[in-house]
Order: structure tokens, then sequence, then C-alpha cells
């Protein structure tokens, strides 16, 4: 602590603030503030005296007499000093008393925040006191190294500093909204164009589907045919019997189904993906429409092939209704979960594949193949803890869960942090606006449970009508 402060009466003193631009994350500490102290036993009068001096100086830090080094014991503000003449008896305190017994005829309590604490919420804080403390100036703490612990913020320079950052804020709130909005007609315009590009793959997929079937039967036709024909001409000319070899019939008899077979498997899938690129690339209308959940999970899954080689998918579906929704929203959080257990089981995946191709491997490498499990079923709850043991109102519940490295505390307070409607404004996060796409336009919960070194599971609760 300074050596000012076990001085009768140090002069005011300013203290500039540590920048002077103001943003979204300006604390205390940035503003300027006055560090203005005296012993309790100082005699009031002598402080009206620096009052008069300095006209901005919201009031004045009182020390204990009795501490060492010295304790701040309180404040008082100028307009605690000023009122007290229109109390009873308040001209003979001010004439013969201390600020400590003025300190005390006042009663006040002191609103005491840390310079690190941001400007917003140092305003929500002040502005919780009672009305007739509202005008009150706020006690700065400063850091253990600072040579000054304690100083004084006028709640008028706290007011316009703060409405200065709501200013901001509302500014960049509006822009994200914009860059939103334009992103959002940008998806918009992506999900037509890969609607078109699916239907027209889904064109000669179609044809090849249709045209398959005739085709297998036609083979067939040929081959009872040319069966006949030599169990019925045993005896076959030169020039049949070189065309026979050159062929290798035998060998087209063995492979032509297979053929058909092959090419009916990738029509079947060309359609799957296809139609899973609809799916995902669905445009939500105005009101939510019933789907079936487990087969869009399917659809994402497909179009997730490339990523989860090595990961293995078990999938754990009950009979479920159609959910009523927007399917277009719902399919963006579920990528966005599956992509985060797929991130977090990526390396784990490579790490076992060069394993098992080079070795030898390690205990860590040889432990448990990296898995995802999907569960869908249907439970019951009252709409706070869904229950299946409990009656109440009917919920799809959509599990994901991974057997990954898991979250530490922080981590996982950090992406819990951003469901929070005020962090979601400052950054938004995939998992930030899957949290508000469940929550606030279905109506239902979004749970994140993860533990180090086990795994995470997100679990999504959708309202049924019952």
């Amino acid at each position: 602590m300074s050596d000012e402060l076990t001085t009768h009466l140090s002069p005011p003193r300013l203290l500039e603030g540590n920048r002077p631009d103001l943003d979204l994350e300006a604390t205390l500490g940035d503003l300027p503030s006055y560090h203005f102290g005296v012993r309790s036993h100082c005699r009031a009068g002598e402080v009206i005296r620096e009052f008069r001096q300095n006209p901005l100086l919201p009031g004045v830090l009182l020390w204990d007499d009795g501490s060492r080094p010295p304790r701040l014991s309180g404040l008082l503000s100028r307009r605690q000093l000023l009122e007290l003449p229109i109390r009873p008896r308040g001209w003979e305190l001010l004439q013969a008393e201390s600020v400590g017994v003025c300190h005390s005829y006042a009663g006040v309590p002191t609103l005491i925040l840390p310079d690190r604490l941001t400007l917003l919420e140092a305003a929500r804080q002040a502005f919780r006191r009672p009305p007739e403390l509202l005008a009150e100036p706020v006690v700065v703490k400063h850091g253990e190294t600072d040579p000054i612990p304690y100083s004084i913020l006028s709640i008028d320079d706290l007011n316009i500093a703060h409405w200065q950052i709501r200013g901001i804020e509302t500014q960049v709130r509006y822009e994200r909204t914009q860059v939103q909005m334009i992103q959002s007609e940008k998806m918009a315009s992506l999900g037509r164009l890969v609607d078109g590009v699916a239907h027209e793959i889904l064109d000669p997929v179609g044809f090849i589907w249709g045209n398959l079937t005739h085709l297998t039967q036609y083979a067939d036709d040929l081959m009872g045919l040319l069966s006949a024909y030599e169990r019925y001409v045993p005896e076959m000319p030169a020039e049949v019997r070189s065309r026979r070899e050159e062929i290798e019939l035998d060998f087209l008899r063995e492979d032509l189904p297979r053929l058909t077979k092959s090419i009916h498997g990738g029509a079947e899938r060309l359609n799957r993906l296809a139609t899973g690129l609809q799916n995902f690339c669905h445009i939500d209308d105005v009101h939510p429409k019933p789907a079936d959940l487990q087969g869009c999970l399917d659809g994402i899954l497909l179009l997730l092939k490339s990523r989860i080689s090595g990961i293995a998918i078990a999938r754990h579906y009950s009979p479920v209704p159609p959910v009523s929704c927007y399917i277009g929203q719902l399919n963006q959080v579920f990528m966005n979960i599956l992509t985060n257990a797929i991130d977090a089981l990526i390396d784990r995946a490579v790490r076992r594949d060069w394993v098992d191709e080079f070795g030898p491997a390690s205990p860590e490498d040889r432990g448990e193949r990296p898995r995802i499990d999907i569960t869908v079923k249907v439970c019951l709850g009252d709409g706070s803890t869904p229950d299946p043991s409990s009656p109440g109102r009917r919920w799809v519940s959509i599990q994901i869960a991974d057997n990954g490295p898991g979250m530490s505390p922080r981590e996982r307070q950090k992406i819990l942090d951003s469901f929070s409607t005020r962090r979601r404004a400052d950054k938004e996060t995939s998992l930030g606006l899957s949290y508000e796409i469940v929550t606030a336009k279905h109506g239902g919960q979004f749970e994140l449970r993860s533990q180090l070194g086990v795994g995470t599971e997100f679990e999504i609760l959708l309202p049924l009508n019952n």
C-alpha cells in the first residue's frame, strides 16, 4: 500500500483509464477514477474544502484509524456530505465531528467492485441498488500489486460508459443480424442449388432403376434360351465354339447376375445419397411439419460417410412416431453434433488404423474402438426432468454419445456459457446455434454431459403432441 495513505489528508489524484476506446470487453479499470482518502478522524471541514477545489471529485475514501496498514472502512460521497446540513444536528457534525462520524450518521453501504469486472456487469450491479443509492459512486478495488488498492468511480462516468457500450453492442448485434440474414439467404440459395443438383441426379438414377429390372429379366431370358440351344444342339459348329470360347461364356453366365446386382446396389446408394441431400437442404416452411427423425439421422450419416471411416456407428432406434418440427433446422443441429463427435474421435481412429497396418500397438492404442452411439426413443416426464418412469408429457429423446477424450470442466463450462443469449450475441458458435434451435424454435431441451477420459454425450429432447 502506498505511503500516502498513512498521511492525515492526501490531495486528490486522478487515475487515468487503461485505454481511451471502449468496447464490449472494457472493464472498470479502463475508466478514469479518483483516489482520495483520509483517516476517519479527519475533520469534515477539511474534506469540504477539497470538494470545493475539485468539483468533479465524487467522494472520499475513509481509512480505519487503528489498523496498520490502513484498512478501508467506507466511502463518504459528495452528496452524502453536502446533504448533512438538512438533517438534524447536521451543522454540528460538519463543524465539530470527523468524517468517520459523518459516515456513520449517513449509514449508506458502499459498493466495492473489482477493476477487472466488465462495465456491463458493473452497471448491472450498480443499477440493482435501492433507488436512494443509485446516484452513489462506486469503489473500484485494484489488483494486489497495484500501489493504489482502491479508487472512486463517479456513477455518471459509469452511466456514460455503459450507454456507449450498449450502443456498441446494439451496433454489433445489428451488423451480426445483417450478416446472419445474408448468410441465411446464401444458405437458402445453396440449398435450392443442391436440391436442384440432387433432383438432376435422381432423374438418371430413376432411368437406371426403372430399366434395371427389365435388363435383369432380359439377361435371364437370353441365358435360358442359350441353355435350351445347348440342350437340343449338342454338336455346335466350329465358328460357334470359337465364339463361345472368345466371350468366355461360362464366366459370363456367373458374372452377369453379379454385375446386375452391383448396378442395382450402386443405383440404390446413389438414390439414398441424393435423397439425403434433398432432406438436408430442405427449406423449412412457416409451420412445422411431421418428420422421420431416424431417417434424417441416417441420411446425415450417409453424407458424413467419408469422414467416419474407422469409427463405429451404433444405432439404437426404438419405434418413434413422426415429430412435428422444422426438419431443415434440426438437420443442421444433428450435423453440428455429429461433426463435433467425429472431430473428437478422428485422431484416435487415424492412430488405430496406423497401428493396425504398421504396429506394434501401445496399451492406449489397443483400447476401445472409436464409437458413436445414437439412441432415439420416446420418454415421459413433466417437462423439466423427462423420465420414462414418471407420467406426464411425451418427449422424443435423441442421444448422440462418443467415447472420445471428453471435456474438462472448464471446456464444458465454456460451451455451456455459449448457450446464453448474451454470449451468443458476442460470438455465435455452432453448438450455441443448435441450442437456440432446439430450445427457442422447438420448445425442447438441449443437454450436454461430458467426463474427461470417458466421452461426451449430447441429448436433444423434443416434445411430442399428445
